[in-house]
């Protein structure tokens, strides 16, 4: 890599190399000259290409050379014709039938297409690992009673098993999403200029065959293409994908920043890895900062970005096709797949390590717990003949003066207040109150529930795979 000049943090910093290969230009390259082979063989079959030619075509389809398509294109400023007649040069007995009734989309669709089935199916896999580490973790602390928040503000118990299964559950539904978008990725197909095929049925004398064509050669990248396409497949699709990498985004971003959050030290209860060599500051050595966290946050914001330019480009192309999607097309797609791919790997490692400070928890949770208990013991003393509207001011007087002592510094008194109140001891016994005030005894159905998620992540099947294409030679 040449440190002199600018490159995208994602070709060297962020993403995975697997990734970065699949988007590098000589890969791109290279897919577009296995769609001429596959476009020779099917014509060969039809006897439009000699079995010479074919195979003259497919002894050079590997000898890519960039500068030299470059060198082309700085003349002719049109980058896949600049690599047809590098390839046309060393194909010198079957170059001249390459692209044969093709428009350029043809084979910049299928290539495009076909890399980001693959780059998905990556992603895809990914997830449902970073989800197996969710389930893990849910199951581990399925029963540790935490507190809840609500508005940043102490409100009833929870467990820390439920609260990893909401994220996780997020992340399902992402998974739902992404399978279904894979579903829908569909190339153009080979139709020529503004889809109708027109090109390719002259060719073959107008029998209707031209179909059997653009079979051989999405048969061999693994797509399908729709009944109805233009000189491009639907830039809807583009948007569906981006869309649905941006969900991930949203899932992970709050999930990271709760970990943030919880990992202030107000709250103190966990924490994402921190190494034993880490710096946290250059200026602070005490610090122990969440920047796993931080990353993935600043990350996420990226992909509604992209999000928003697959919109308009979806919704501006204009009639058939208009070129003002091409260069953006360049960085959104590539980097939506690997920023998403990072943000799920940072996201495994966060919870892959995560810190759990259970005595901070259960500290937490003496402290803001009782007030939990409020509502039941105000609930029991109106069964017992108390006046609902009587209790309810006492209770909130009580626990207002808790409220006052906890901000002194005080350990919570409300327990011990309640329980010695008189007008509520005549209704309920004493330690009927100090139990009903007790948080371990009111997380409901949670740690039931957040079992039933980590068993539906269980029970995931493998993320669709992409099939892979090797140049025929």
């Amino acid at each position: 890599m040449d440190y002199r000049t600018y490159a995208s943090p994602f070709s060297w910093r962020y993403g995975r190399a697997e990734l970065r290969a699949l988007f590098s230009e000589e890969e791109r390259r290279r897919l577009w000259r296995a769609v001429w082979v596959a476009l020779a063989e099917a014509q060969a079959e039809r006897g439009l290409v000699t079995p010479e030619e074919l195979a003259d075509i497919r002894a050079h389809a590997g000898e890519i050379d960039i500068e030299a398509a470059l060198e082309i294109e700085r003349e002719i400023h049109h980058d896949l014709m600049a690599e047809i007649r590098v390839f046309a040069s060393q194909a010198k007995t079957g170059g001249g039938k390459l692209h044969l009734g093709a428009t350029s989309m043809d084979v910049e669709d299928t290539v495009e297409t076909y890399r980001l089935r693959l780059a998905l199916s990556l992603v895809g896999e990914n997830l449902r690992a970073l989800l197996a580490s969710f389930a893990g973790r849910v199951r581990q602390y399925a029963d540790v009673v935490t507190m809840a928040f609500t508005h940043l503000q102490p409100a009833e118990p929870t467990t820390l098993g439920y609260r990893l299964a909401v994220y996780a559950q997020d992340l399902l539904i992402d998974d739902t999403n992404l399978r279904f978008v894979f579903d829908q990725l569909t190339t153009k197909g080979m139709r020529g200029a503004v889809g109708t095929a027109a090109s390719y049925e002259h060719l073959l004398d107008h029998s209707g065959d031209s179909g059997q064509i653009e079979a051989h050669v999405l048969e061999r990248f693994g797509l399908a293409a729709r009944d109805i396409s233009t000189q491009t497949y639907p830039r809807k699709l583009d948007y569906l994908l981006l869309s649905a990498l941006a969900g991930v985004g949203a899932s992970l971003s709050k999930f990271a920043a709760d970990v943030r959050i919880l990992s202030s030290p107000e709250f103190g209860e966990v924490a994402e890895p921190f190494g034993k060599s880490q710096v946290g500051s250059s200026a602070m050595p005490f610090k122990r900062n969440p920047i796993m966290c931080e990353r993935i946050d600043s990350l996420a914001r990226l992909l509604i970005g992209y999000s928003d330019v697959a919109w308009q480009n979806a919704a501006t192309n204009y009639l058939e096709r208009t070129l003002d999607d091409s260069a953006n097309r360049r960085t959104i797609l590539p980097e939506a797949l690997l920023c998403t791919d990072e943000i799920i790997t940072l996201a495994r490692k966060v919870i892959d390590g995560l810190r759990v400070e259970e005595r901070r928890i259960a500290h937490n949770l003496r402290t803001y717990g009782p007030f939990a208990g409020t509502e039941a013991v105000m609930m029991e003393a109106a069964r017992a003949g108390g006046n609902r509207q009587e209790l309810h001011e006492t209770i909130r007087e009580a626990a207002m003066e808790a409220w006052a002592a906890l901000a002194q510094g005080q350990d919570n008194p409300l327990a011990q207040r309640l329980s010695s109140d008189a007008s509520l001891t005549a209704l309920v016994d004493p330690a009927e109150i100090r139990q009903l005030l007790d948080p371990s005894k009111h997380v409901g159905t949670a740690p039931k529930r957040a079992l039933t998620l980590a068993e539906r992540i269980d029970a995931l099947h493998a993320f669709p795979l992409q099939k892979k294409v090797e140049l025929q030679q």
